[in-house]
């Protein structure tokens, strides 16, 4: 099984892949022990000259940590227009490759978006693909492997391997039934976000928007926003993972405690030992020294005055979503999420459901159910749409 190990070796094949419709990648990374994706192998594959289906086709795997080696070649078929570059799930592969070189592939095609978008369910697995519609099986018993371990074992090559060589079949089944459909352009709005460096930006001082917590209080809000920014500025700065300065329970038991000294921090139950002391219990400190002397208050959001069948205009708008992705052949989630129904609820309007392709198969619709022009109405176990 080749493994491309030097720069010119890389090279040698990307330049022949440029003259290909199409190339697939996956990746293999480590992410347990640091906050920034460690990159291990990258596996690439080109179709034989009579399709997917036909007999050869290159497929290599490239060792990123192999010395020397350099992936500007890699880089260089990334910016080739000319082929296609096919992934599986690729918001974590693209997220490797914009922070290591601020670049994105292009043109880019996912398979997974593909497949909701075909009628193959949310979120549908590689496997499942390869299953469904390559007609094979695949061996997973190398899949939590150490990816960092040199040398690669043979049952991790020929796993990692199947993850590019497959794909070529699962992207011309895909490829042809949206053009048969003509859906291609709705592919292309999700690529869209995937190729938006903003989808890969994290910035400290907007990290608490993505802690759960029951508590509203404004003030308390205001203590966590500020140590969930210090957690998120010092795992980035050291590239460890959030955990291991301190997790979201204890978060946000520190915002409820408000410790002022090193002392307070010695009576909390869910703070690591590490986090009571030097740095971090500095930053802790001065996070909710910050909290509480703010003036800029986060405001909780609720349920818009006024409206108090919100609740009830979300469990009708599921309804809806479901009957009209059951009917377009696309997964619900692809649509709207559980929180853009409850948003269009309580009369947001500025949501991707309601945009684009969304708005012809669903938005638009959900929009005249929320003014009460349209009802629901079930007729011979399916669910219509009523005008009012």
């Amino acid at each position: 099984m080749p493994t491309i190990t030097r720069t010119e070796d890389l090279a040698r094949f990307c330049e022949a892949a440029k003259s290909a419709p199409y190339v697939t990648v996956n990746t293999e990374f480590l992410r347990e022990r640091t906050y920034w994706s460690k990159l291990c192998l990258i596996q690439l594959a080109v179709p034989p000259a009579g399709g997917a289906k036909a007999e050869g086709g290159e497929a290599v795997l490239v060792d990123p940590l192999a010395d020397g080696l350099s992936l500007e070649p890699l880089y260089d078929l990334f910016r080739h227009t000319g082929t296609v570059k096919v992934f599986h799930a690729a918001r974590q592969d693209l997220e490797i490759f914009f922070h290591d070189a601020q670049i994105f592939p292009t043109p880019l095609f996912d398979t997974q978006v593909a497949a909701m978008v075909c009628g193959f369910g949310e979120q549908v697995g590689y496997e499942t693909l390869v299953r469904k519609i390559a007609k094979a099986n695949l061996d997973k018993s190398s899949r939590f492997t150490d990816w960092s371990l040199r040398p690669l074992s043979d049952a991790q090559k020929a796993y990692a391997l199947a993850d590019v060589t497959h794909l070529r079949v699962i992207y011309e089944y895909l490829a042809a039934e949206l053009a048969k459909t003509g859906r291609e352009a709705w592919v292309a709005e999700e690529v869209a976000v995937l190729e938006n460096p903003e989808t890969y930006i994290t910035r400290p001082e907007e990290a608490w928007l993505k802690v759960r917590t029951r508590t509203n209080s404004p003030r308390f809000l205001a203590i966590l926003r500020e140590l969930a920014k210090f957690r998120e500025s010092y795992a980035q700065a050291r590239d460890i993972p959030r955990s291991r300065v301190y997790k979201d329970d204890a978060m946000i038991e520190v915002a409820s405690t408000k410790p002022q000294s090193e002392g307070d921090l010695g009576r909390s139950r869910l703070l690591l030992r590490e986090a009571r002391k030097g740095d971090i219990a500095a930053g802790i400190i001065a996070a909710v020294k910050a909290g509480l002397e703010s003036k800029d208050l986060p405001q909780p959001k609720g349920e818009e005055p006024g409206k108090p069948g919100n609740a009830a205009l979300s469990d009708l708008l599921r309804v809806l979503l479901k009957a009209k992705a059951d009917a377009a052949g696309v997964a619900p989630k692809l649509i709207a999420s559980s929180s853009d129904l409850d948003a269009i609820a309580t009369g947001d309007r500025d949501l991707p459901a309601l945009g684009g392709w969304r708005a012809t198969v669903f938005g638009d619709d959900a929009l005249r159910l929320a003014a009460g022009e349209i009802a629901l109405s079930a007729h011979n176990g399916a669910v219509k749409v009523v005008t009012v």
